[in-house]
């Protein structure tokens, strides 16, 4: 199934995983709105909202640039109908954007945590509230959040709870509206990755170092594609991670994703488990 004249609403999408999802989709011809904030470069983060609309409008598709804040009710709302509007409805949403702050819960602000709350959790339960009606006239509508498999070993809530917090919330948005759509044919599927994804928002918070320990974006883009081509009424309510998947769709050469690493050095990212030798080293952990 070709993503071509099919309409892909994003929030975020400036940089990193996010656009280069909608890269991937502009590839057959896409439309791409991106919700972000970006409209100059961050000293530690390279891109704007205006670079990755530059990006899917070279990839062949066509992009429409909405500069505003998820957590603002009139404005995802107006994103949406702006979208709706300039393309003839939508056909795939993508939770895209989130906060990080992996400080312990003792240190971290509540001007933090309400922040990763709310960019993470309510800004995807609003924008894909928002465009539930417009899903219901696609032929095969998707809602596709970057968000972890739900687990409760203890091990992932010990050292950052508040981040944890934000990041199931936006899984039980995808766990949520699975069921509640299922009727309706729209699909909800959350996407995470095996191992750490080079991406400059990771180098900022993580710290530098850790690129030959990542994959690069690309193996998230094109386990996202994948998602959203397929059945919406066939493939909903999963907690995909990005290899898997690809595995499934065929794929048996991953090296082409490694970021100057090997396998066997690459990192786990939270709320997975090892996979073969990928992040056999506990030592490389994040």
């Amino acid at each position: 199934m070709s993503l071509a004249s099919k309409t892909m609403i994003m929030s975020g999408g400036s940089r990193g995983i996010g656009e280069a999802i909608a890269v991937k989709a502009a590839g057959d011809g896409a439309n791409i709105a991106l919700l972000a904030k970006t409209t100059e470069p961050h000293p530690k983060l390279p891109g704007t909202i205006y670079t990755a609309a530059a990006a899917i409008e070279a990839a062949g598709g066509n992009a429409l640039p909405l500069v505003g804040d998820v957590r603002d009710d009139e404005f995802a709302a107006e994103a949406v109908a702006q979208t709706a509007e300039q393309f003839g409805g939508i056909d795939i949403v993508v939770n895209n954007a989130s906060a990080i702050d992996l400080s312990r819960t003792e240190d971290i602000s509540m001007k933090k945590y309400d922040l990763m709350t709310q960019i993470n959790a309510r800004g995807s339960f609003l924008l894909s509230k928002l465009c539930i009606e417009h899903l219901r006239r696609s032929t095969n509508p998707h809602i596709l959040t970057l968000s972890p498999p739900i687990l409760t070993d203890p091990k992932w809530f010990g050292t950052f709870t508040a981040y944890a917090i934000a990041k199931y919330g936006m899984s039980l948005v995808t766990l949520g509206l699975a069921e509640e759509l299922r009727a309706d044919g729209i699909a909800a599927n959350s996407l995470w990755p095996r191992t750490a994804i080079d991406t400059a928002a990771v180098r900022n918070v993580i710290g530098s170092g850790q690129e030959t320990h990542s994959r690069n974006v690309d193996i998230m883009a094109d386990a996202a594609y994948w998602i959203v081509t397929q059945d919406s009424r066939e493939v909903t309510g999963d907690f995909f991670i990005d290899d898997d998947v690809l595995e499934a769709a065929g794929v048996t050469d991953f090296s082409i994703y490694l970021n100057g690493g090997t396998d066997e050095q690459l990192a786990l990212d939270f709320w997975v488990e090892p996979k073969g030798v990928v992040g056999s080293n506990p030592d490389l952990k994040l």
